[in-house]
């Protein structure tokens, strides 16, 4: 026995039982206690207006993979030791508490099964995730501080990057290298790793090796594992302050979350505030073992803007008084009338607005060839013309919108871009504007002020609807249904009338054929529209609400509810009559127009193709749904063709044409102006536009003629413009 008191044995009962987990016998008990108090919840909760149905129950029976608590349901079914504040403080002890409590109630759902040998065996039940949610207003991202650190906590934002699923271990399997003895270490949730024992607690026989330090090597193959994916959350921009960057937040969801959630969707989660090592730290906090970044683990997800991507959940009285809406005789002009009510006129714009909300059907070919439904429009003019304010008020009032500027927009910001990952180095791709507009309206102000190059990128997305890129060694092509609402200023920043259209309209044909409607947008001078405009808006400025005081959003809401609505039930289509009639209109009007470019000797500013027909059809289409009807029928032919006349054919038709509104004096001053010009210039000379003008002038012509006299002469290419049209060159 000697020997035994030399020091040689230590007992310490430190690391045997973490803190908690078993060390204290009243916790045990207490615990034992919660988890029977959770299980008699799942068992036994009733809503008070309805006694006999156990809605956890049910829904257990229904779906057994995951549970949705609501935290208020807690609260009313245990009055006095709140399990709600238990998974309020400390959510990471009691969440799985309350998942064992689920899993036990299910198995105990679930009648028995013969098994292989023809005994009755127990179901095999897998585990139960809980969700939760609950009333409370979020809080804000940049109110998270320390103090909330492993606390439950609800805040909502913009999801603007998703990662890919990765396997995560729950439970790591472990293997001596020597003795080959096999232990199982769980792993913490959300981004923690598994702590592995530094030494291995067989104890050596006599003639073996004893175990050396660290003996441990994990065993992938025969670890268990869940669905994991990392997203980034970022503030609402209506929340973030004045002249701030908007924060983000690392989110981890695990099982049934699991890409759930797209880019670009508005969330609010509930979740638990963690903290975690980040593995390549900056350089300034190499040796800082103390600082932690923060993270979130979701336990619970709503999705804010639900109408949008999956099927709405309309109440019934909201159904109903849609439909009794829809059922006047005057559904349009009263549409008409809430948008953009403080915008004074421009009657045909507000329809042709409307008509790009509700938008026209999608529709499916059999050979997979997909035909676009999103209307979209251009609006072309003066300054001050209240274009801007459209578009602002689209973004508003459409479910899903997204404001660009045209000189703030880049080609990939548009479309896509793709970016390396800061910690994996691996490449993913983030949405631009267009991808996060899928399925609503994409509002691109100053269109004329952006890039060819980067104008060339929304081609696609405005025809096919789709977006290709192969970039980096990804090859993809992501969706981007949306509508384009774009507002632009012609070339010298007002609209000349004495240009001709194509020097008006200063965009390729390529792309004002995807188009649907091109509204020129003119400040007119009258006296008396003057007075009414002028009346309108002090009205306006001195009517509106003080800063402080709310407004009543009840109208703006109504109206997205009843577009949401609208664009989800009703997907009409031509009635045959009108099919018949829209195809005559057509054939007319490719008529008239080859007609004008025979007499004009040069083809219309914005092209009439087959195009611009499926664009009467999509519109006629917008007027059927606007009423909840199936059938588009003659009428709204009719105003779809009116539209279309009014915008497209009138810009077609615009600026000054040879043979148009020439007095014979007009056109002897004209000659005249082109004889001096030809006399000034001699065959093969350049001349600069601004010197030719000045010395005509100064012979006393008039300025504006002697420009008229240009064009025409540009018409006939007599002359051509050079470096910027600032230059003239006379051909022979």
């Amino acid at each position: 026995m000697s020997g035994w008191d030399e020091g040689a044995v230590h007992y310490s009962d430190q690391a045997q039982f973490p803190h908690g987990a078993g060390a204290d016998p009243e916790q045990a008990a207490n615990r034992h206690t919660v988890l029977r108090k959770f299980k008699e919840f799942i068992r036994n909760f009733a809503r008070p207006n309805e006694p006999n149905v156990f809605p956890y129950r049910e829904s257990l029976v229904q779906n057994p993979k995951f549970l949705l608590v609501n935290l208020t349901d807690l609260l009313t079914y245990d009055k006095d030791q709140d399990l709600r504040d238990l998974l309020r403080k400390n959510p990471s002890d009691y969440l799985p508490l309350f998942e064992t409590a689920a899993a036990e109630v299910n198995a105990n759902l679930k009648a028995r099964v013969a098994g292989e040998t023809g005994e009755m065996e127990e179901p095999q039940t897998g585990e139960v995730q809980i969700l939760l949610k609950s009333d409370e207003d979020p809080v804000s991202m940049r109110a998270l501080g320390a103090q909330y650190i492993s606390k439950l906590v609800k805040i909502s934002g913009i999801t603007i990057a998703a990662s890919r699923t990765k396997a995560k271990a729950t439970y790591v399997t472990l293997l001596c290298k020597n003795c080959k003895n096999v232990k199982v270490v769980p792993c913490r949730p959300g981004l923690g790793g598994a702590i592995v024992p530094r030494s291995c607690d067989h104890v050596a026989q006599i003639g073996e090796t004893p175990c050396p330090v660290d003996p441990w090597i994990v065993v992938p193959d025969r670890s268990k594992y869940v669905d994991q994916q990392t997203l980034k959350l970022q503030e609402n921009p209506e929340d973030v302050p004045t002249g701030e960057l908007p924060r983000n937040m690392l989110l981890s969801v695990d099982r049934q979350l699991v890409q759930t959630i797209v880019p670009g969707t508005r969330l609010t989660i509930m979740g638990i505030y963690s903290i975690f090592q980040a593995s390549k730290t900056s350089t300034s906090h190499k040796g800082a073992v103390a600082i932690r970044q923060p993270y979130i683990r979701v336990v619970g997800i709503e999705e804010t803007n639900e109408a949008t991507r999956g099927p709405a959940n309309f109440t019934q009285e909201e159904v109903e008084e849609f439909k009794r809406f829809a059922a006047e005789g005057n559904v349009y002009e009263n549409i008409c009338s809430k948008i953009a009510p403080s915008i004074f006129g421009h009657e045909d714009v507000k329809k042709a607005v409307a008509c790009l909300l509700f938008g026209g059907s999608r529709k499916t070919l059999p050979d997979g060839v997909r035909l676009r439904g999103d209307i979209n429009v251009l609006l072309l003019g003066d300054p001050s013309t209240a274009k801007s304010q459209f578009l602002k008020f689209v973004e508003k009032t459409a479910p899903i919108a997204v404001y660009t500027s045209g000189k703030g927009s880049s080609a990939a910001g548009l479309t896509a871009s793709v970016i390396r990952d800061n910690s994996t180095r691996e490449f993913y791709l983030e949405g631009g504007a267009m991808v996060l507009a899928d399925g609503g309206v994409v509002c691109i102000d100053e269109f004329d002020k952006m890039r060819p190059e980067d104008r060339v990128a929304i081609h696609e997305a405005m025809e096919q609807q789709t977006i290709s890129i192969a970039k980096a060694g990804i090859t993809t092509v992501l969706n981007s249904r949306t509508s384009v609402l774009a507002a632009a200023n012609p070339p010298s920043g007002r609209y000349d009338d004495l240009k001709t259209a194509q020097d008006n309209i200063d965009l390729q044909t390529t792309i004002l054929s995807r188009f649907d409607l091109i509204f020129i947008v003119k400040d007119i001078k009258m006296f008396s529209q003057d007075k009414k405009i002028a009346t309108h808006i002090i009205r306006v400025h001195t009517s509106a609400n003080a800063a402080g005081e709310p407004r009543d959003t009840k109208d703006d809401n109504w109206l997205k509810r009843y577009i949401q609505y609208c664009r989800s039930m009703s997907q009409p289509r031509l009635s045959d009559s009108a099919a018949t009639s829209l195809q005559q209109t057509y054939v007319e009007i490719r008529q008239k127009m080859r007609k004008q470019a025979n007499e004009t000797g040069e083809s219309t500013a914005v092209p009439i193709t087959v195009r611009q027909l499926e664009a009467i059809v999509r519109l006629s289409e917008s007027l059927a749904k606007m009423r909840l009807s199936n059938v588009a029928n003659d009428i709204d032919v009719v105003e779809a063709v009116r539209l279309f006349e009014n915008s497209t054919m009138d810009a077609a038709k615009s600026g000054i044409n040879q043979h148009i509104n020439l007095t014979p004096e007009m056109a002897n001053e004209i000659k005249q102006a082109e004889s001096q010009i030809k006399r000034r210039m001699g065959i093969g000379s350049h001349l600069s536009e601004r010197r030719l003008i000045d010395d005509l002038t100064r012979m006393g012509l008039n300025e504006s003629v002697v420009r008229r006299a240009l064009i025409i002469m540009h018409q006939r290419e007599e002359v051509e413009y050079k470096r910027e049209r600032r230059v003239i060159y006379r051909k022979a």
